[in-house]
């Protein structure tokens, strides 16, 4: 019975390796790199901010919600689980998809877990209808 040869086994193993890697895998993290935002960026209008949710913006990292009419805040979009992106606002928390993670959109408090952790609040100031990094 012939054995096989080291190279045999190195390129199989590279190979499996390779397979495995190329491979995504359900609930990874889904980090964007943050752009850095100057102080004053706006980050939307208050009339895109729903009462009782919220909006992501993506690119800057942070979901700016309105709790009640004329209330804004805002919190990182990073969930504090895995740091995957948020995915949506609704039905009074931000949501977490990766792994069911739920925050408050009053003060970024862990709603369910698996989160243990707040998502981080950002300071924002609302002036005339927009919403900008304080």
């Amino acid at each position: 019975m012939d054995e096989p040869n080291r190279r045999t086994v190195l390129a199989a193993g590279a190979a499996a390796i390779a397979a495995v890697s190329g491979c995504s895998t359900y609930g990874e993290p889904r980090n964007t790199p943050a752009t850095s935002a100057p102080a004053n960026a706006v980050l939307a209008k208050t009339g895109d901010v729903p009462v009782g949710g919220g909006v992501i913006i993506g690119d800057r990292q942070i979901v700016v919600t309105q709790p009640t009419a004329g209330t804004f805040k805002a919190f990182t979009s990073v969930c504090t689980h895995q740091q995957c992106q948020v995915a949506n606002v609704e039905g009074g928390t931000i949501n977490c998809t990766c792994h069911g993670s739920k925050f408050d959109i009053k003060d970024g408090s862990v709603v369910r877990e698996p989160a243990a952790q707040p998502l981080a609040a950002k300071p924002i100031k609302v002036s005339g209808d927009s919403i900008q990094l304080a």
